[in-house]
């Protein structure tokens, strides 16, 4: 029996399917201008023409702390690099809650923020949750449409991961109306916002930075675009979400009574549990690393490889969401979520080869066409397999902790992927990811197992009615 009536169901997808169409075109509008916005920000801050006089900025010490940095490799780094590890290392800083300076670590905000942002939601509502973390967001990009400088653009990353929560709490609110045969094609829905939001978000933010509003920040109108869209969902969200968690709106019912204002909280029934949480956030985390490395460093191997701009890169990446939303509505969402997993990981290793080795276009969009399977199948797959291994009580926590140590693998992928680029080349790095890839796959093959309550959903109806039967 599903947890929510079929109508009430029907409505709350509509509502964080919208939702989070908004917010994920939002976020994904910076993606494939990170090359030119750091660039751009060097230029201002830190010039490398030697006839211009010396500045004292943060952007100019944290280069000078990655000259250094430099100077401990043997092997002589072209200064044009510094883009790419400058980026790796803002692409590990938004996934972070805090950060400070320890011997060879760093604590990644997201990683603490997801799975306190997910207790808090078992505890208070997905729906209160959801709207606090959006008024982070909105503050995120609001000091994004006014950074004229490095560190206030910094500042909005870090607030940004801070507060994001959007895309774990919708994942929960979609547990909490789904019942077990229909929680792989919710979570594909999730999946298919991702890639209908990288078809679009990119190219469009790719041609609104060539709008020039505001002489002194040249992205001011892909960010100003951003905040209208994170707002517009905010109010959407405030008038439109009902709160979802049921232990909050289950109500007192007595013999042809019911109460509406009295929430009842009933002990959760027992889950079966298959896998261990930890061997799920073991494989996101360390599928993460390797892909987020690869993903992230996409846009600056096309630059450095072919030459490739903002428009360019935001074709590219288009194409990727393109293919993945097709994927997710018309095949991941019949999949059993664990098939789904193995077939994006298989997907993402010839990726990996692919990449290491191409010097055509072509052959570029090959190996795109297997990222957008990976999109499509492996986050997707796990989400649902996590949601399977906890009760209704601990969905948000535990849907939390699987995000908090993906978001881990998402922070340091960035930095350490670029670092070896930087030092070893594109080879070596995509190797590298390859030869991590391939361990993943096998946790996930031979680590992994189907859940018993995505088994039983998995069978044909009329079979379940005959065990019910028996």
């Amino acid at each position: 029996m599903a947890p929510v009536d079929a109508a009430t169901r029907k409505r709350v997808l509509k509502v964080i399917f919208v939702s989070l169409l908004l917010d994920l075109i939002s976020f994904t509008f910076i993606l494939p201008l990170f090359p030119q916005l750091l660039e751009f920000y060097r230029n201002v801050e830190a010039p490398t023409d030697a006839s211009a006089p010396p500045t004292k900025t943060l952007l100019s010490n944290l280069l000078g702390y990655l000259n250094t940095y430099k100077a401990a490799f043997a092997r002589p780094i072209d200064s044009r690099y510094d883009i790419v590890l400058l980026g790796g290392a803002l692409g590990s800083l938004f996934s972070c809650v805090f950060s400070f300076l320890v011997p060879l670590s760093v604590f990644l905000l997201q990683a603490i923020a997801s799975p306190i942002i997910g207790h808090l939601s078992d505890k208070y509502g997905r729906r209160t949750a959801l709207l606090t973390s959006m008024v982070g967001n909105i503050l995120s990009v609001l000091l994004w449409v006014v950074a004229v400088d490095f560190r206030t653009f910094l500042a909005s990353r870090i607030v940004g991961g801070l507060s994001e929560g959007n895309v774990q709490l919708a994942t929960a609110i979609a547990t909490d109306i789904s019942d077990t045969s229909s929680r792989g094609s919710t979570m594909a829905l999730i999946g298919a916002c991702f890639s209908i939001s990288f078809t679009f978000g990119p190219a469009l933010g790719a041609w609104l930075s060539t709008i020039s509003s505001v002489a002194a920040n040249p992205f001011a109108t892909a960010a100003g675009v951003s905040l209208f869209l994170i707002v517009t969902e905010t109010v959407y969200l405030y008038f439109n979400l009902p709160e979802t968690l049921p232990s909050l709106t289950r109500e007192k019912t007595a013999p042809g009574t019911t109460t509406a204002k009295t929430p009842v909280e009933t002990p959760a029934a027992p889950v079966q549990r298959t896998n261990s949480h930890f061997l799920l956030n073991l494989v996101h985390m360390t599928f993460l690393l390797f892909f987020s490395g690869m993903e992230f460093s996409l846009p600056f191997m096309t630059y450095d490889l072919f030459g490739y701009r903002s428009a360019n890169n935001g074709r590219l990446l288009g194409y990727v969401g393109l293919v993945a939303s097709l994927l997710q509505g018309g095949v991941t969402r019949r999949l059993p979520p664990l098939l789904s997993v193995r077939i994006g990981v298989v997907a993402c290793l010839i990726a990996f080869g692919l990449l290491g080795q191409i010097s055509t276009v072509p052959a570029l969009y090959l190996a795109a066409t297997c990222l957008a399977t990976t999109s499509a199948t492996v986050v997707t797959g796990l989400n649902a397999l996590s949601s399977f291994e906890a009760n209704e009580g601990e969905r948000g926590g535990k849907l939390g902790m699987l995000r908090s140590w993906g978001q881990l693998g998402r922070g340091l992928g960035p930095v350490l992927f670029t670092s070896v680029y930087w030092w070893a080349g594109r080879e070596v790095a995509y190797g590298m990811g390859a030869t991590g890839i391939a361990g993943v796959s096998l946790l996930v093959f031979f680590g992994l197992k189907t859940p018993a309550a995505s088994a039983v959903a998995s069978e044909p109806k009329s079979l379940r009615v005959e065990k019910k039967e028996l």
